[in-house]
Formats: structure tokens, sequence, C-alpha cells
């Protein structure tokens, strides 16, 4: 499990919170944001090759999903979104990509 969040404030005024191993396909992220209590897919987009846009709302915000040189990388739209809330996305997924990791 992630053990800090990042505050790195995008041109676009988005935060990206955090990042985690590329393990799964898309698909599988996309389907596992519908696991998240509260949470509504908004958007996916990809190329079928190199990279996916995933967008859902939880709790009130915006979030986004890409994926980067292996990892995937969490956005949030507001920057000032509370921790508590980053932290529970990054937990939610964090089941599914760090679970291969070892073997699970």
């Amino acid at each position: 499990m992630p053990t800090q969040l990042y505050s790195m404030i995008m041109r676009d005024g988005s935060r990206h919170f955090g990042g985690l191993p590329q393990t799964r396909l898309w698909y599988d992220i996309r389907d596992h944001t519908e696991k998240l209590a509260g949470a509504k897919l908004t958007g996916f987009v990809t190329d079928h090759v190199t990279e996916a846009w995933i967008d859902f709302e939880y709790r009130g915000y915006k979030f986004s999903i890409n994926d980067q040189y292996g990892e995937y990388w969490f956005f949030v739209e507001d920057p000032t979104c509370p921790d508590e809330i980053l932290a529970q996305v990054l937990a939610h997924y964090s089941l599914l990509l760090e679970g291969e990791r070892d073997g699970q």
C-alpha cells in the first residue's frame, strides 16, 4: 500500500496524488472502479496499444487514472480534495494492483 501521497499540481490545476504498479490491464482497472462504493465511472479512452485514461467521480470529486512508465498515475481535478479521500482511492486500487506482486 502507498505510504505517502504526492502533491504535484499539474498545468491544468489538477493534483497528481499517487502511483501504483501497472500489474493489470486497463480494463481490469476500469472494472475495479465499480467496486469502490459510491464511485461512478464517467469516461474510458484507450488506443488499445499504449495508454488509457479512466475517469470517475467519488465522494463529489473527479478523478482520472493514466498509465505512464509502468505505473498507473492518479489525479484529482480539485487539488484541495481531502487526503483521506485520496488515500481511500489509492487503497482501493492497491488491493488489485499490489496484490499481483505478492502472487495473490
